[in-house]
């Protein structure tokens, strides 16, 4: 195991004010784990607009998130347990507002795959990690007293 392994589940209302929740769970693992700024916006933007797709779109009353951060990466599903994305996952003509978030999702994160089964849709969102260079260092020292303990 490395010096960085979390995992976390979060079952939450299908309601607006959720999206807000797993911004600011999320952002401050990240923050607290020393993940670059910039690296920060695109995570917390893809969930973000994965979660406001729930909230939206589906039939379920409660979803949820569920991520794992180690060293290189952030891996976070959205799953939502109802009738699925329907016809609004893809509007015809790539003007209209409404169905870019996956795009927007696909363009900030490293890998991202959407899944329809009979159970709902799973959303999974993949980043390479930066970090800021304080914990680069901070990673580094603690290396260096484990191999010299």
């Amino acid at each position: 195991m490395g010096l960085v392994d979390m995992k976390f589940s979060l079952a939450l209302p299908c309601e607006e004010l959720s999206v807000p929740v797993i911004r600011r769970v999320l952002g401050d693992a990240l923050r607290g784990l020393g993940v670059s700024g910039d690296c920060i916006h695109d995570i917390l933007v893809a969930a973000s607009e994965a979660c406001t797709n729930v909230v939206r779109h589906s039939s379920t009353r409660e979803y949820e998130v569920t991520g794992h951060i180690d060293e290189e990466t952030c891996v976070l599903s959205v799953i939502d347990h109802g009738d699925g994305l329907g016809p609004v996952a893809r509007p015809a003509g790539g003007l209209a507002e409404s169905g870019r978030g996956l795009d927007i999702m696909n363009s900030l994160m490293d890998d991202l795959s959407l899944t329809t089964t009979s159970d709902g849709v799973r959303v999974v969102l993949r980043k390479r990690l930066t970090w800021c260079d304080e914990a680069l260092i901070r990673r580094l020292e603690s290396e260096l007293v484990r191999s010299a303990g």
